[in-house]
């Protein structure tokens, strides 16, 4: 069951407005709805994070799709982006089952939380960074929550903004240079993988006040990375493989 706190943190995301191009986007595709969904009572509002709240793995991706988690109300559920997520998530153990149609399908996840850097589906699947801005505090208090050990950034938009989030606790606000050196330091590829208890924190900062010990990085699965091949399920599947191998580790 989800935390006390979590779950007034995802009422408060639910009924969030501050950005209203996107608040008009996703009400538009809620009421006019795809063709092949037209039976479907659209979600239509922010999407929150969902799964194990005792969770040593977040996976953090983009934002809602249009007729996806728009329209189901969880991440990654509907579209094409979680038909190659979750039977990647179920291979590896965190998932109950390789498929995520609906909020009550039965999908449990299992030592891993799965949130967004947005939370409401975007034109074009473009997010402004200030509307990114607008949502990042909910991640950072996700992250306070839940406190994984390893963050799973699917993209370079998510991998960017969470490095932000760490950099901040890591060097606070005041250190600008360290915190360029830092962000410069953690370049964005698929697979890359970083320690943050190897970064090198001024005094008085001290690692452990970063909330994940690991941060991965992966290419988002998107139709686009994955009907392309740039994005294969070998590929995928290895991520997972080295989030399993962290976990054994510190066990």
């Amino acid at each position: 069951m989800p935390s006390p706190s979590l779950t007034s943190l995802a009422s408060e995301i639910v009924s969030c407005r501050r950005c209203p191009r996107l608040v008009a986007w996703r009400e538009e595709v809620a009421r006019t709805k795809r063709r092949a969904y037209r039976d479907w009572d659209y979600w239509g509002r922010p999407v929150p994070g969902f799964g194990d709240p005792g969770a040593r793995v977040m996976v953090v991706g983009l934002a809602p799709g249009a007729h996806g988690s728009n329209r189901t109300g969880r991440q990654f559920t509907g579209d094409g982006s979680g038909d190659f997520l979750y039977p990647a998530l179920y291979r590896a153990g965190f998932a109950s089952q390789p498929r995520s149609i609906s909020r009550d399908d039965g999908l449990t996840l299992t030592d891993m939380y799965i949130t967004a850097v947005g939370r409401c589906a975007p034109p074009g699947n473009k997010p402004t960074a200030e509307e990114l801005d607008n949502c990042q505090p909910f991640l950072e208090r996700e992250l306070e929550i839940v406190r994984p050990e390893i963050v799973v950034c699917l993209g370079r938009v998510a991998f960017e903004r969470v490095k932000r989030i760490c950099a901040a606790h890591l060097f606070g606000a005041d250190d600008r240079r360290a915190h360029r050196a830092f962000l410069a330091s953690m370049p964005f590829a698929h697979g890359a993988l970083y320690d943050l208890q190897d970064a090198h924190s001024p005094a008085g900062h001290s690692p452990a006040a970063c909330s994940p010990r690991w941060l991965l990085a992966s290419y988002h699965p998107s139709r686009q990375n994955t009907q392309t091949g740039r994005l294969t399920v070998e590929m995928f599947d290895a991520v997972w493989e080295t989030v399993r191998r962290l976990l054994r580790e510190r066990e």
